[in-house]
């Protein structure tokens, strides 16, 4: 728990920050079609810094298919739909690890209110991101990555994009 904590830790204080950083929009322009750019254009500047770092993690790994580059920079592009803080995802998070049965209710609850918001988004934001890319031509292989980036790996044994969600998941876990 003391590494997930750290890592939260981490990610709050690069998103707190990320109004200091610059976005690198060539590595995007060179990945997404211009319909997928807009989506990437439409997550805040710390979800597009964070998408930048794991789209680099998946890249040091070798080679990657168009998809899985593009899955790295668009799988939390759903969390556009309904923008939360920072305080808000770090409370998403406590509560997920702390109390996780009220994790669960809350996150049943609808992203319109806003105490339940951070906990809808979290649960959800796969599935919009997913319809979103779908929207934007994006391929049934950068929609599937999208829809299940947060998905235990395990659970998709033998499918033909696993190892690509493998890679995204390592990626995203190391950023």
């Amino acid at each position: 728990m003391a590494v997930a904590v750290g890592y939260r830790l981490r990610q709050g204080l690069r998103a707190l920050f990320a109004f200091t950083q610059p976005v690198d929009l060539e590595l995007a322009e060179w990945t997404l079609t211009p319909a997928l750019l807009d989506l990437f254009r439409r997550m805040d500047r710390g979800e597009q810094l964070h998408s930048l770092l794991v789209l680099r993690d998946v890249l040091a790994e070798g080679d990657a298919p168009l998809e899985l580059r593009a899955a790295a920079l668009l799988h939390d592009v759903g969390k556009s739909r309904y923008p939360i803080g920072v305080w808000q995802k770090t409370l998403a998070v406590a509560v997920q690890t702390l109390r996780p049965g009220l994790y669960g209710r809350l996150s049943r609850g609808v992203a319109s209110n806003p105490i339940q918001r951070p906990f809808v988004v979290y649960v959800q934001h796969p599935q919009w991101g997913a319809q979103m890319a779908a929207e934007a031509g994006g391929s049934e292989a950068l929609v599937w990555l999208i829809a299940h980036h947060a998905d235990p790996l395990s659970r998709w044994q033998g499918h033909p994009y696993q190892g690509m969600l493998g890679r995204l998941q390592r990626a995203d876990n190391a950023s």
